[in-house]
């Protein structure tokens, strides 16, 4: 059953999307695909595609045979189908009931989209059959915890502007997507070679208003609470995050977020192992290590 805050877990509005997370997912995208290691002229799905976002980078970098989404958003899965090219289609599809056949893929993943399911043990599992044995499957999640900058920037500012805004801190909500959660779902849904490791990324906002503006929009909880309060609400909050935002001298307003990336293999036959290897920023034995973390970049300016 929905618990109450998932109320304003709303996700409709393509544009809305990116200008609030899409453009923040696609640098992401950009370092989690290499680290899949997928070979080339594989099948992909693309469970939870959103508007394409990792769509479009699998199209674009790891030269796939095929790349299917799936999203249960009619809206996303046409912006999706506008925007992204190469060989990928489209499907609407809940998550949580893959509408393909067992072994079809090679290549499983799902970006931003584990910790809004009610049962992301069941989603990984059907991820799982999708894949032939010894196919992969992987995901990423933003670290709402302690990793997340303007998310948490905003919550913090909320809660102080309004106690009762606690119960929604996606920091407190979504305890699953942490390391270790996410080894223990990957595990549990069968899968061997489980690896997780951190990628972070810069998120720098042209001005106070790009980082103020898109929590007006609606889509996502912490939006969709804005969109909740009324007037004087949405000032208080206003306020507390204006005192809290990490202003420069031109303006710009920079932050970090970092997300967390979990991939395993499907066994070709027995039990899912437990075998973890020892790159950088993966876990090893229940200890994490630093994550990785991309080249900066340019001066800041909107993303694309």
């Amino acid at each position: 059953m929905a618990t109450p805050e998932r109320r304003f877990d709303v996700w409709a509005g393509a544009s809305a999307y990116e200008r609030y997370m899409g453009r923040w997912s696609r640098p992401v995208a950009r370092e989690f695909v290499p680290w899949c290691a997928a070979g080339e002229g594989l099948r992909w799905l693309d469970v939870g595609c959103g508007t394409g976002v990792l769509s479009q980078v699998v199209a674009e970098s790891a030269r796939p045979r095929l790349v299917l989404g799936a999203d249960r958003s009619e809206t996303f899965v046409a912006a999706a189908r506008a925007g992204v090219h190469g060989p990928v289609r489209f499907a609407v599809a809940d998550a949580t009931a893959l509408p393909v056949r067992a072994g079809t893929f090679d290549m499983a993943v799902a970006a931003l989209v584990l910790n809004f399911l009610p049962d992301p043990v069941a989603a990984a599992a059907g991820m799982t059959r999708s894949v032939q044995p010894g196919g992969t499957v992987a995901a990423y999640v933003w670290d709402y915890a302690d990793g997340m900058g303007f998310l948490r920037l905003f919550w913090d500012a909320a809660v102080r502007a309004d106690p009762a805004a606690h119960a929604l801190h996606e920091g407190g909500r979504f305890r699953a997507c942490r390391p270790e959660d996410l080894r223990r779902t990957w595990l549990g849904a069968g899968l061997a070679d489980v690896a997780v490791t951190g990628i972070e990324i810069p998120t720098v906002f042209t001005d106070f208003a790009d980082l103020w503006e898109p929590f007006l929009a609606g889509q996502g909880p912490a939006p969709a609470y804005a969109a909740s309060l009324g007037p004087a609400g949405r000032a208080r909050v206003r306020d507390a995050l204006a005192a809290a935002a990490p202003v420069r001298a031109d303006g710009t307003v920079a932050l970090t977020a970092r997300a967390w990336a979990v991939r395993g293999r499907r066994p070709r036959g027995g039990p899912a192992g437990h075998g973890v290897t020892s790159r950088t920023g993966e876990t090893r034995a229940g200890r994490e290590t630093a994550p990785v973390r991309p080249p900066q970049p340019h001066p800041p300016g909107r993303h694309p």
